[in-house]
């Protein structure tokens, strides 16, 4: 740990930023932390099309202070709001005196058209807001999407003239300028640049009715707003109020904009759905957890414009998706820019919260905002699941993708090579390539009109710190088109995310001078199923046809040795040797945690003569990484298969083998090698299967109304015959309950017990209320329930802070406890 202020201050180095006063409730960021900040931008590194930027640029403003504990929208830091920004900065266009005219000493004079106020119509059960689709968002401000009208009203001192010119003014930045659309001038009744304009739709009285369209390319961000006017008694400049700040979000509705999404149930599910599954296991063993985005929820859209600041993005590139969505794979991480979550694939997470606790991002997006602090920690799931919020948040259609063997290519071969001695014993010290028994990552929706045609759609962005792309740890976004073609050229990241789902696995063999000869070339082993939420219903969907062509076809060898061309081994396949008398498959019983269990080979001789198999089992526990441990068990076989026959090879594995060599989420990886005596024929696998936790059980006791207190009751059995310490549950639900912790304690060996907690939906509709336990003993444990929740009688509904919140977390007393 650190002590003090880090020293990787993100983009601000000449204006460093402090941590709050109050002391942090997370730990600090690790102190081994490799900073790649070299002489060039992060721009310049990271993003080719922002690399003509002057470092220097206005724009880059410093790092935003303002009240970030408060949560609340009007005191963040977001958006551009900076501390000179209530009218000590001269460098803006008029400054925010009280009372401006145009000879700047603050007179009002007779006959000028003053505006007394200004209504947005900004509450969330006003047209502006259901329009846009953002009455959601628990925020009192205006919340747009870009290219889109919107209605206001002014009030004035007078009636309006037609002699009277006003015009509408949005800034941005620490210093914006008409050219970078950071200041965007609006006149009324005129057309204004790239597609702002204002109309005069009512005047009644004091009271002038305006439509306003913004630009379907406008920057995305927090705006202060302000209204000019002129008429012949002097020009009016209306003082800067932080209650009419508006946010302009990307818009999927909108046809101009580039991020349009044409399907309505898409942008249902993609943009505005607050929840998700997110799958995780094996193939055969496919685990799901239901996870909170909660992009809508209070604070939250500060939290997403609080990343871009942090990371120093110019305000004039925020309008464009493809940039905005590589700077959020990059500061999801920690890694460069003391990003949202520290990654730890350890196994040791004593001084942070282990990555399978989460049940969503808003804790996580909100610890961030608050302290300024990287999250401890968090693994790819959890990378996702906040990448997904942020994106949603932004306006982005968004979905969290699983996919399972995906390969981790560490030089770029785009094969897996995997090394064995003469005995085909795994030789780890050589295996820098490893296979991930699944991947999260993100597909966002955009066209990409910096690629060539047909390159629009899908685009994958990946926050997880694997490799570098340009000296930084983020990745995309990448085409799906460009991955399902092998076209590696494309940017972002092709190669890395091709090997990942579609490279072959390469087993070399240490042969007795020394060197290394294929074996065996495995072509189905790699992004063996690619699967994600389906639209509306908690199914899953498989997307694996849109990332590769069916497996064995031509068109998937085309394009895996299209992209094999441009790696570091183009040849690979021309040294590969085949023989397929013996077929092998390995089945692995479908185990529970604590219980025995049993894994299975079965050889099955295709030709018409006899083969002799000489196998080799070797068991070790694995890190869902690939990574894995010593082997514990192991087990040879010599087997006779008559023409045509088949056999089974059994090895059995009791609780007390495996429980001293456990890691995260209970996955084993079973090595089987064997020799066919009569012709050679080598036979490789490997077969990764994970031991099920239990599920979290949970009751509803009652109706759910908006802003009356409900009930839950979360039954849980530990299954292992040991006691359970330190056991902490999470609950989070949207609408429903702000992130809670709730320390229980220790849970005796197969134990059952009872908790109840209450809480006060502050949305109606349905709602998902999610939770999990965790204990350095047991993991991955989860649960979740649908809540119906009414409006409040006699009102269309509400929302507060009633659902509270818990950093440091609670100690609970249990409500029963029981045996077996």
């Amino acid at each position: 740990m650190m002590d003090g202020p880090r020293s990787d201050v993100g983009r601000w180095g000449g204006n460093p930023w402090q941590p709050p006063t109050t002391p942090s409730p997370e730990p600090e960021p690790e102190p081994d932390r490799r900073s790649r900040r070299g002489g060039r931008s992060f721009w310049a590194r990271c993003c080719g099309c922002c690399s003509c930027r002057n470092e220097t640029d206005a724009d880059w403003g410093p790092e935003p202070h303002g009240d970030r504990g408060s949560g609340r929208g009007r005191g963040s830091s977001s958006g551009g709001r900076r501390p000179d920004s209530r009218g000590s900065d001269s460098r803006r266009p008029g400054s925010r005196a009280s009372g401006v005219n145009a000879a700047g000493d603050g007179t009002i004079r007779e006959g000028m058209l003053v505006v007394t106020g200004v209504d947005l119509l900004s509450s969330r059960s006003d047209q502006n807001r259901r329009e846009h689709h953002t009455d959601e968002f628990e925020y009192d401000e205006l919340i747009l999407r870009r290219g889109q009208p919107f209605d206001m009203v002014l009030h004035l001192s007078r009636p309006y003239e037609s002699s009277d010119h006003v015009a509408l003014e949005l800034l941005i930045g620490n210093s914006p300028e008409v050219g970078k659309g950071t200041h965007v001038i609006i006149p009324v009744g005129k057309g204004g640049s790239e597609g702002w304009k204002a109309q005069v739709t009512k005047a009644s009285g004091q009271n002038l009715d305006l439509r306003v369209h913004t630009s379907p390319n406008a920057i995305i961000g927090k705006f202060q707003f302000t209204v000019r006017t002129r008429s012949e008694a002097g020009e009016f400049l209306l003082p800067f109020d932080p209650h009419n700040e508006i946010y302009i979000l990307f818009n999927p509705w909108c046809p101009e904009d580039i991020v349009y999404v044409e399907h309505e149930d898409w942008r249902q599910e993609y943009v505005l759905n607050e929840s998700g599954r997110i799958y995780y296991g094996t193939e055969a063993q496919i685990g799901e957890r239901t996870w909170n985005y909660g992009q809508f929820d209070h604070g939250v859209l500060d939290a997403c414009l609080y990343i871009l600041d942090r990371r120093g993005m110019p305000y004039g590139g925020r309008g464009d998706p493809v940039s905005v969505s590589r700077v959020i794979s990059a500061m999801v991480n920690s890694l460069d820019d003391n990003g949202v979550l520290i990654g730890n694939w350890s196994g040791d997470y004593s001084r942070g919260t282990n990555p399978s606790a989460w049940v969503g991002s808003v804790e996580i997006l909100l610890s961030y905002l608050r302290t300024g602090y990287s999250v401890p920690y968090g693994q790819c799931w959890v990378f996702a699941g906040v990448t997904t919020t942020v994106l949603r948040c932004l306006g982005l259609a968004t979905r969290t993708v699983t996919n399972f063997n995906s390969a981790h290519d560490t030089d770029t071969s785009l094969t897996m090579d995997i090394y064995f001695d003469e005995n085909m014993k795994p030789l780890e010290h050589l295996n820098h390539d490893s296979v991930w028994n699944f991947h999260v990552w993100n597909d966002c929706w955009m066209k990409r009109p910096d690629l060539p045609s047909g390159f629009g759609g899908w685009q994958v962005v990946d926050a997880t710190p694997q490799e570098t792309s340009s000296g930084i740890f983020c990745c995309g976004p990448c085409s799906v088109e460009s991955i399902k073609n092998g076209l590696v050229y494309m940017k972002y990241d092709t190669p890395f995310i091709f090997a990942e789902v579609n490279s072959d696995k390469v087993y070399w063999q240490r042969q007795d001078d020394g060197s290394f000869k294929i074996v065996y070339v495995e072509e189905k082993a790699i992004g063996t199923l690619i699967i994600t939420k389906a639209i509306g219903s908690n199914m899953r969907d498989d997307v694996t046809h849109i990332y590769k062509h069916p497996e064995g076809s031509e068109a998937e060898r085309k394009a895996v040795e299209t992209a094999a061309a441009h790696g570091s081994k183009p040849n690979v396949y021309s040294t590969r040797d085949s023989a397929e008398d013996v077929a092998m498959q390995v089945e692995a019983q479908d185990a529970v945690m604590g219980q025995d269990l049993t894994v299975c080979v079965v050889l099955t001789n295709r030709s018409s003569s006899r083969r002799t198999v000489k196998l080799h089992l070797y068991l070790s526990v694995t890190f869902y990484t690939g990574v894995t441990g010593s082997v514990f068990k192991e087990s040879k076989k010599e087997v006779v298969l008559a023409p045509g026959a088949s056999d089974r090879v059994s090895m059995p594995v009791a609780y007390k083998e495996y429980r001293p060599h456990l890691v995260d989420q209970g996955s084993m990886l079973l090595n089987v090698s064997g020799h066919v005596k009569e012709n050679g024929q080598v036979l490789a696998k490997q077969h990764t299967f994970r031991l099920r936790t239990p599920d979290l059980s949970l009751t509803l006791l009652g109706a759910a109304v908006v802003g009356q207190e409900c009930e839950v009751q979360i039954v849980f059995k530990n299954p292992l015959p040991i006691t359970l310490t330190n056991v902490v549950f999470r609950l989070e639900g949207s609408g429903l309950q702000r992130p809670k912790i709730l320390n229980v304690g220790d849970i005796g060996g197969n134990e059952t017990v009872t908790l109840h907690q209450k809480f006060v939906p502050v949305r109606p509709g349905p709602r998902q209320l999610i939770a999990s336990l965790d204990s350095p003993q047991l993991s991955q444990v989860h649960g979740v329930i649908q809540v119906d929740v009414a409006p409040a009688p006699g009102s269309g509904g509400f929302f507060s802070d009633a659902g509270g919140n818990s950093h440091s977390g609670e100690t609970i007393p249990m409500a029963s406890r029981g045996g077996a």
